[in-house]
């Protein structure tokens, strides 16, 4: 292929510099011709290290920029919907770091925009895009762990200490269930391929970190007496894992988001290894991104997706806020 998507990037963020932009480097369909940061000192300086040709010093001078068909946005939370409105409005196709937006209201007029200007907003949830979770689908369909009963999953880690961090600011969208606590909720939706009916969530709300949510704990209900417990914080040892329970059965997943992509699958004859290619998810999601955009592949996860999700992640903090079950 000698056309290539090309991508701005607004914002400096770790998750852009150490995973996305390489991901975009190593992928088949993409280049990354601009950064753009709130000073041009910054910009420039994340430029030269990453070798990108263009360094802006505002987010508004990328998204005019002609030569830039796609933008991928780390911002902190609370300006992914103002920064994917503008970038769509400009013309520009729109990759938005999770979780999508603060709420569902806003997740819900991102998606409105994205229809009204045709362009594709996409939810940075790299792991999807791997194909180990299509295998895990198969086997669930295919009956080999019998019927589904329950889902477990946790995603931890412990970042307590950098008290000035942006995961910290209460009004910018900090807290666990924003931060990793939408990986199990996305993963649970994907594998069950229904909405939930209900949350009920507990969590740790430290005066120390601006009262956000440090760790949280739930239960997710789902149609079929199916359920999800999940946990997930910033103040705890690391894990990243999930669990698929059957009536016959059960599906091992030490790596569920990142790392390592094998997986175990346990039954009464025994347990093997499904062995799974070292592929770069940012790389598949970039591909993915931009073969969408190109009219060569349907689009697999819409905005109402993000949506969705951003749905049962506003029941999830509702019910832990007022130690509820929330009803959606």
């Amino acid at each position: 292929m000698t056309n290539k998507l090309r991508w701005g990037v607004i914002g400096c963020a770790g998750i852009a510099v150490n995973s996305v932009i390489p991901g975009i480097r190593q992928s088949a369909t993409g280049e990354v011709t601009a950064i753009a940061s709130r000073g041009l000192q910054k910009a420039e300086e994340t430029a030269a290290k990453l070798d990108i040709p263009k360094a802006y010093g505002s987010y508004e001078e990328l998204i005019e920029d002609p030569n830039i068909d796609a933008v991928y946005i780390p911002l902190p939370n609370h300006l992914h919907m103002e920064w994917s409105i503008r970038a769509m409005e400009a013309g520009k196709h729109v990759l938005c770091e999770k979780p999508i937006a603060l709420n569902e209201a806003e997740a819900q007029r991102m998606a409105d925009v994205s229809r009204r200007t045709g362009k594709h907003l996409a939810e940075a949830f790299m792991y999807r895009h791997h194909p180990r979770y299509e295998r895990i689908a198969e086997i669930i369909r295919s009956g080999e762990i019998g019927e589904l009963r329950a889902i477990h999953s946790a995603f931890t880690f412990n970042n307590a200490g950098d008290k000035t961090n942006v995961r910290y600011r209460k009004e910018w969208g900090g807290g666990s269930l924003y931060d990793v606590g939408c990986y199990p909720l996305s993963a649970a939706r994907l594998l069950l391929g229904t909405e939930p009916e209900a949350a009920t969530v507990h969590a740790l709300l430290s005066p120390e970190h601006d009262h956000v949510d440090m760790m949280a704990s739930g239960v997710v209900e789902f149609p079929g007496s199916i359920a999800l417990t999940f946990d997930c914080g910033m103040w705890a040892a690391f894990r990243n894992t999930l669990e698929v329970l059957g009536t016959e059965g059960r599906i091992e997943v030490p790596s569920a988001f990142i790392g390592e992509a094998s997986f175990l699958v346990h039954t009464s004859g025994g347990t093997r290894k499904e062995e799974q290619p070292a592929l770069n998810q940012y790389a598949l999601q970039a591909d993915v991104f931009a073969r969408t955009v190109w009219g060569e592949q349907q689009e697999r996860f819409t905005p109402d997706d993000a949506v969705a999700n951003m749905k049962l992640l506003d029941a999830c903090l509702k019910s832990a806020e007022t130690r509820t079950r929330v009803v959606l």
